[in-house]
């Protein structure tokens, strides 16, 4: 059987975190092997807030390398910067023409912004999602791994891709979005009750994928924990150490269970000596590979070339059939 289509795009305008691997890229490693699997850099997302071009080029380049590091295989799956294939653009327009206005003012990010007063908003920030659905249907994906956040845009890219198939003929596959039930939920080190975001303003709540050894060890240090100096998974009432044993867990694979017994009654510096331990084990070889890209970019830039290769191989077939469906020469 013809494995079914996967696709997965993130902004490169934040550095990826422990949470990032340990909630998501972890589990994209495995689907390589299940999927036909595209990893795109959404690079042209990036600019719907105001970013300069040095900041989106380095930090296009730093998630290239840091998806490469952390076992994305360009053997296995296609992995490409979403600017190298120009149909994402084209195909964005096509469909802007059977997008309605109202379907577009309901997306999270535009109405959110308009309700606290925004002024200063781009069109690109109106019609974002809109690109987002090219990016999905240009490879006849199936399936959309997403946040629950997330699941608007997909469904719009439903909505847009069933109007397109019923005005102009068979042209797209209709995806599916799914949202992930494996991956651990990462909180943040100093505010445990949410998640850790790699756009957070504070450094010490979030675990980067390129800290050292000290950092890691330092800013696990600083985790808040609370009073009750019992080592307990109870999110509730203890955030902070369940955070803890969360993330152990995710590292080492042992079950959390296994981790209250083995530390019951240890401490909580006992804790997080064993968490930074944990962390360090699963960051330091991503780290060394990580370096070793960024300090080879002509490498690095090679792999974004083919794989731009391979994903415009597809994207051009899907763009040449709309737009002869829709009658344009």
């Amino acid at each position: 059987m013809e494995k079914q289509v996967l696709y997965s795009a993130t902004k490169p305008t934040g550095n990826l975190t422990l949470g990032n691997y340990l909630g998501a890229i972890k589990n994209w490693i495995k689907l390589q092997d299940e999927y036909t699997c595209y990893f795109c850099i959404a690079n042209l997302h990036s600019h719907t807030i105001e970013l300069s071009a040095d900041f989106v080029k380095t930090r296009t380049l730093e998630q290239l390398a840091m998806f490469l590091a952390c076992g994305l295989d360009p053997k296995k799956s296609i992995i490409y910067v979403q600017s190298m294939v120009p149909e994402h653009t084209e195909l964005s327009w096509l469909l802007n023409c059977t997008t309605m206005m109202g379907e577009a003012s309901r997306m999270t990010q535009y109405k959110d912004k308009v309700a606290k007063g925004a002024t200063s908003l781009t069109t690109a920030l109106f019609t974002y999602p809109v690109l987002m659905a090219a990016d999905i249907l240009l490879y006849n994906t199936n399936i959309v791994p997403v946040g629950e956040d997330q699941v608007q845009h997909v469904e719009l890219c439903r909505d847009i891709a069933t109007r397109f198939n019923h005005r102009f003929g068979d042209t797209f596959v209709i995806p599916k979005a799914v949202v992930p039930t494996v991956g651990a939920r990462i909180k943040g080190l100093i505010d445990p009750t949410s998640k850790m975001g790699k756009s957070d303003d504070d450094p010490n709540n979030v675990i980067y994928l390129h800290d050292t050894d000290e950092e890691i060890t330092k800013k696990i240090k600083r985790a808040v924990t609370d009073s009750l100096n019992n080592i307990a998974f109870d999110e509730q009432n203890q955030p902070g150490v369940s955070n803890l044993l969360t993330i152990i867990s995710a590292c080492e694979g042992t079950p959390i269970e296994q981790l209250v017994d083995e530390l019951k009654g240890r401490g909580y510096g006992v804790l997080k000596s064993r968490t930074a331990e944990a962390v360090i084990r699963t960051i330091a070889p991503i780290r060394e590979k990580y370096n070793y890209y960024m300090a080879h970019q002509s490498e690095l830039l090679n792999i974004a070339s083919e794989g731009a290769k391979k994903a415009e191989e597809v994207a051009r077939k899907t763009m040449l059939r709309a737009k002869q469906n829709m009658g344009l020469l």
